[in-house]
C-alpha cells in the first residue's frame, strides 16, 4: 500500500484507501503484485492491463494533486504505465513494494512536468495559450488547404519519419495526442514534442517556398 499519507480530494482517505476502496476485494499480497511485474517484464500485456486496472486511479489522483490539471494527469497516467512496461525488467523487490515503485514513477513524472511548465512560463509567458494563438493552429489550417497541397507534400519531405507519422496521425487521421501515443507506443509527451517540432519545420519550409 502507498504510505505517503496523501489524501484523495473528496474521498476522506489516503491513496492507499482508494486502492482498496472496493471492500468486496481481498487484500492483494505483495507476491501477487510481484508476479504481475515479472509477467510484464516478459512482455505480458494482460499483466500490464491488470496493473493498470488496479492502480491507475491512485496514479491519476497523485498526479492531479501535484499538477492541478486533469488533462495533464490523464496524459501522465498513460506515460507512467508506459514507463512500467519499459522498466519492469529492472524492478528490484528489495527497493520497495510494487505499488510504491509505480507511485514513485508517477510522482517523478508529475514533478518533472511541473518544473517544466514553470520553466516554460518563465521563458514564454504565453505558453499556456492555445496552439492556435501561437500560430500553430493557423499553420495547420494553411498547410492542409488545397492550394498548398503540392507545397505541403514537398515540405513533408524535410520532416523526420517520426515527426511525419505523428503529424499525419494527429491532423489527417484526426486522432488525439493520447490516441497517437497509443498507436505508436510512445509517451504522450514525446508525441507532442514531435508534432510541435514538425510543425515548426513545416512553417519554415512553407515560408521559404
Amino acid at each position: 500500500m502507498v504510505t505517503d499519507g496523501t489524501r484523495h480530494e473528496g474521498s476522506g482517505g489516503t491513496l492507499g484507501a482508494l486502492l482498496y476502496a472496493d471492500k468486496s476485494r481481498k487484500l492483494i499480497q505483495e507476491g501477487e503484485w510481484l508476479s504481475l511485474v515479472q509477467a510484464v517484464a516478459y512482455g505480458d500485456q494482460r499483466a500490464l492491463h491488470t496493473l493498470y486496472e488496479r492502480t491507475h486511479r491512485i496514479v491519476f489522483t497523485l498526479i492531479m494533486r501535484i499538477c492541478k490539471s486533469r488533462e495533464t494527469a490523464e496524459e501522465l497516467t498513460v506515460d507512467v504505465f508506459h514507463d512500467v512496461w519499459r522498466r519492469a525488467p529492472a524492478y528490484d523487490p528489495k527497493a520497495g513494494s510494487v505499488v510504491g515503485w509505480i507511485m514513485n514513477q508517477a510522482r517523478s513524472r508529475a514533478i518533472d512536468r511541473l518544473r517544466f511548465e514553470q520553466r516554460k512560463k518563465r521563458v514564454n509567458p504565453h505558453a499556456d495559450e492555445p496552439l492556435a494563438v501561437q500560430g500553430v493552429g493557423d499553420s495547420a489550417e494553411r498547410i492542409v488547404s488545397d492550394e498548398q497541397g503540392a507545397r505541403l507534400r514537398k515540405a513533408l519531405a524535410v520532416l523526420a519519419p517520426e515527426e511525419r507519422q505523428a503529424i499525419e496521425a494527429a491532423f489527417f487521421s484526426d486522432l488525439t495526442y493520447v490516441e497517437v501515443a497509443m498507436r505508436h507506443n510512445q509517451p504522450v509527451g514525446t508525441v507532442k514534442t514531435r508534432i510541435r517540432s514538425g510543425l515548426s519545420k513545416l512553417r519554415q519550409e512553407l515560408a521559404h517556398g
